[in-house]
C-alpha cells in the first residue's frame, strides 16, 4: 500500500520509503531489533490467547492466562518503545509518520486497551472475565494492526526493500 491516495483514481502509489529514507532504515539497528521483537510479540500472544480462552471456556489456568496478558503487555511496551526509536532514525520522528500514520494510530488503540488491562488488573476494577474479555479486546485490535505492519512489509518488498520493517507493526 504505501502513501498512496486509495478511492482517488488510479493516482500511482509514492514509494513507501524515499531512498534516503531506505538508506536510513537499512542502517538502523532498530531495524533488526523490530524484526526480531515482531515475530517473538506475536508468539506470546497466541500462547497467550490460548491460555486466555482456556480459561474463558473452562474456568481453569486464571492466573496463568492473566500472566500471559501481562507478558504479551511487556512485549508491547517494549515493541511500541524501539519503534518509536525506529521511527525517529527513518523519519525524523518518533510516531506519525506518514508512511505509517494509520498504524501508529491503531497503535494507540491497541497500547489503550493493554495498558487498561494493566489498571484493571492492579486495581481490581472487573472480574476475572471482564479481565479477559478486555483482554480479547487488546487483541482483536493488535490483530488488526499486526495485519497492517505486515501489508506494509509486503508494500515495501513489492517496493524493492527487502529490509525489515517495524513492528510497532505488530503491536
Amino acid at each position: 500500500m504505501g502513501r498512496q491516495d486509495l478511492g482517488r483514481g488510479t493516482r500511482p502509489a509514492l514509494p513507501l520509503y524515499t531512498a534516503d529514507e531506505r538508506l536510513r532504515r537499512d542502517a538502523s539497528p532498530w531495524t533488526l531489533v523490530q524484526g526480531v521483537l515482531a515475530p517473538l510479540q506475536f508468539a506470546i500472544f497466541l500462547v497467550s490467547l490460548g491460555l486466555v480462552l482456556r480459561t474463558l471456556l473452562t474456568g481453569e489456568g486464571a492466573a496463568a492466562a492473566q500472566a500471559s496478558v501481562v507478558v504479551k503487555t511487556l512485549a508491547l511496551y517494549a515493541i511500541m518503545i524501539t519503534g518509536s526509536i525506529w521511527e525517529k532514525d527513518v523519519f525524523g520522528r518518533y510516531l506519525f509518520a506518514p508512511a505509517f500514520y494509520w498504524e501508529d494510530m491503531v497503535s494507540m488503540l491497541v497500547l489503550a486497551l493493554h495498558t487498561a488491562y494493566l489498571a484493571a488488573l492492579t486495581t481490581g476494577a472487573l472480574g476475572e472475565r471482564g479481565l479477559l474479555l478486555l483482554a480479547l479486546a487488546a487483541y482483536a485490535t493488535y490483530v488488526v494492526n499486526a495485519g497492517q505492519f505486515v501489508l506494509k512489509l509486503r508494500a515495501a518488498r513489492l517496493q524493492g526493500g527487502s529490509a525489515l520493517h517495524p513492528a510497532g507493526a505488530l503491536s
